[in-house]
C-alpha cells in the first residue's frame, strides 16, 4: 500500500511544478510586461537540446543498461559525475545562446531573458515532475485498489511503498529551486549575448550550471544524502536568485537611461530652428554680373 501521507505529497509537488511557472509568468507579465514569445522559445529550446540532443549524447557516452545501470557512474563515479554535471550545462547554455541570438532581432530588454527564463525551466518542471508525479499518483491509487501491475514497475511499486512520505514533498520544493536557478543562468546568458564586451558571461554559466547540478549528481553516485543536496541546491539557487535580481534591477535601470536619452534626443532635434535659404538680392546679384564684364584696365 502507498500511505495516503505519500499520495498528499506526490500531489503537492505536482501541482507546484505545474503551477509555479505559469503563475510566475502571468504575475510577472503585468510587472515586467513580459511577452509570450520568449517564453515559447525558452521551452522549445530546453526540448530540443535537453531532451533531445543530450538525450542522445548520454546514450551514446555513458551506454546505459536495460536496467537503467550505468557502468561508468559504478567504475568511475567521478568522471561520471563531471560529464554529467558539465553535459548538461554545456547543452542548456549553448540552447540559451542560440536561443537569445534569435530573439535578440525582434525582442530587447532583460524582460526577454525573463520570461525565457520562465519557458525554460517551466517546461522542465512540467515534464520532467509535474507529468511524472501525476503518472506516480496514478500509479498509487492503482496499487492501493489492488490491481495488477506490469513486472516492468516493481522498482516504482517498491519506491513508492518503502520511501518515507516527506520525500514526497521535497520535489515541489526541488522544483522552485530550479526554476530559480534557470531564470538566473538565462539573465547571464541574455547579457553576454547582447551586451558588448561581456560573452565571457557565457562560459561563467556553463560553470554555474555545472555546480547547480553538482548536488544531484553526487547524490546518484551515492555520495551525498537526499537532505544534503537539497540544502545545497537551496542555498545555490538563493545566491543565483540574489545576483539575477541585482542583474535585472541594473539593466532595466541602463533601459531606463537610454531610453530617456533618446527621447531627449529626439525632443530636441523637433524643436530645432528651422533656417530657410534666403532668396538672392536682385542688386547684388546685377551687380556681381557688371563686375565679371568689365574689361580688366
Amino acid at each position: 500500500m502507498v500511505p495516503t501521507a505519500s499520495i498528499l505529497g506526490m500531489a503537492v509537488s505536482a501541482v507546484i511544478a505545474i503551477g509555479v511557472p505559469i503563475g510566475l509568468f502571468l504575475v510577472l507579465r503585468k510587472r515586467l510586461d513580459l511577452k509570450v514569445p520568449p517564453m515559447l522559445v525558452g521551452a522549445a529550446v530546453f526540448i530540443v537540446f535537453a531532451l533531445v540532443l543530450e538525450s542522445l549524447m548520454h546514450r551514446i557516452v555513458l551506454h546505459p543498461g536495460a536496467d537503467g545501470t550505468i557502468a561508468l557512474a559504478q567504475n568511475n563515479p567521478a568522471l561520471y559525475v563531471l560529464y554529467g554535471i558539465f553535459a548538461a550545462g554545456v547543452f542548456e547554455e549553448t540552447g540559451r545562446l542560440v536561443g537569445f541570438t534569435l530573439l535578440k532581432k525582434r525582442f530587447h530588454g532583460v524582460r526577454t531573458g525573463v520570461s525565457y527564463g520562465i519557458g525554460h525551466g517551466g517546461i522542465e518542471s512540467v515534464l520532467l515532475a509535474g507529468l511524472s508525479l501525476l503518472s506516480a499518483i496514478v500509479i498509487s491509487i492503482m496499487i492501493n485498489a489492488g490491481i495488477k501491475l506490469p513486472t516492468s514497475l516493481d522498482a516504482t511499486v517498491t519506491t513508492m511503498t518503502t520511501q518515507p512520505s516527506g520525500l514526497f514533498f521535497v520535489g515541489g520544493v526541488e522544483r522552485i529551486f530550479a526554476i530559480g536557478t534557470q531564470i538566473s543562468l538565462s539573465i547571464i546568458v541574455w547579457i553576454a549575448v547582447t551586451h558588448k564586451g561581456k560573452f565571457w558571461l557565457f562560459p561563467v554559466a556553463i560553470a554555474l550550471h555545472a555546480l547547480a547540478d553538482l548536488g544531484a549528481a553526487l547524490t546518484q553516485v551515492g555520495k551525498w544524502s537526499i537532505l544534503a543536496t537539497e540544502v545545497y541546491t537551496g542555498v545555490l539557487a538563493a545566491i543565483f536568485v540574489t545576483g539575477a535580481v541585482w542583474l535585472i534591477r541594473r539593466c532595466l535601470n541602463e533601459e531606463r537611461l537610454a531610453d530617456e536619452a533618446a527621447a531627449t534626443a529626439a525632443a530636441d532635434d523637433a524643436t530645432l530652428p528651422v533656417i530657410l535659404p534666403q532668396a538672392p538680392d536682385p542688386a547684388a546679384a546685377a551687380a556681381e554680373a557688371i563686375d565679371e564684364i568689365r574689361p580688366v584696365a
